[in-house]
């Protein structure tokens, strides 16, 4: 049986100190690190940040560049005010706007964050979603198949 879940999301950084800064004044809380690799408990998932090179050798393929952003991360929230709080969380401990909080065509609320290294962040509020006290969100209104 196929079991459909992301355990672990580990990103690859330029500088391992200054990304756990960001992280921890987002609010984000360490809740295991080594010399090497630092771990955020997240709600069912871990948020591991590991310097890019090392992690680059650990995969196997010793110099890969960091990503390019062609992947986002994504925190959905209840509410607009919400998204605009944590927008300016982001910015004011070294996150970069890449596109402000706004209301989408399709009926939701959206913005884009990119921590240190480049990892992109969508905060938003989908109304077609549930979204739980610790931001767990579950599809409402999708069709069936």
């Amino acid at each position: 049986m196929t079991v459909q879940r992301v355990s672990l999301v580990t990103l690859g950084v330029s500088d391992l100190a200054r990304s756990r800064a960001f992280y921890e004044g987002w609010g984000w809380t360490v809740r295991q690190e080594s010399p090497q690799i630092v771990f955020f408990q997240m709600d069912g998932l871990v948020l591991a940040l590991f310097g890019a090179e090392d992690l680059a050798q650990d995969q196997g393929r010793a110099g890969a560049a960091l990503g390019t952003g062609a992947i986002t991360l994504a925190q959905n929230y209840a509410s607009t005010e919400e998204v605009e709080e944590r927008f300016a969380a982001a910015l004011a401990v070294g996150g970069r706007a890449l596109k402000r909080p706004e209301s989408m065509q399709w009926g939701g609320y959206s913005g884009y964050v990119c921590d240190p290294d480049g990892h992109v962040w969508e905060l938003a509020v989908n109304p077609f979603w549930v979204t739980g006290e610790h931001g767990t969100v579950i599809p409402d209104d999708l069709p069936t198949s």
